[in-house]
């Protein structure tokens, strides 16, 4: 019983783990141009598909400025399969984003 349950627990724990983990990438801050492959509202978290084949994470701050055609616009207007351009600030292994434009 004991070997049973410890075993649903590790599949349980793998299950979660894989369900939960997104490839993502770390790169130089700059400006990075792609398409936005998820969108998490509730946590405010974008992961954005770049032109040259990596994932990148972005958690919104108080900070992001999130622009549509030159206006200020909010987070609800962020789709998945939109082209964007983020510029990043690199801190260690985390992405800030500074600024997102939707391109389309």
């Amino acid at each position: 019983m004991r070997t049973l349950i410890t075993k649903g627990l590790f599949l349980s724990a793998i299950m979660l783990f894989i369900a939960c983990g997104e490839s993502t990438d770390v790169v130089e801050s700059g400006t990075y141009q792609g398409t936005i492959k998820e969108v998490e509202a509730d946590k405010t978290e974008i992961y954005v598909s770049t032109d040259d084949d990596k994932t990148l994470e972005l958690y919104f701050t108080e900070t992001t400025s999130l622009m549509k055609n030159g206006s200020e616009v909010e987070f609800s207007e962020l789709k998945e399969g939109q082209k964007v351009e983020v510029e990043v600030e690199k801190n260690g292994k985390r992405l800030d984003p500074i600024s997102v434009k939707i391109l389309e």
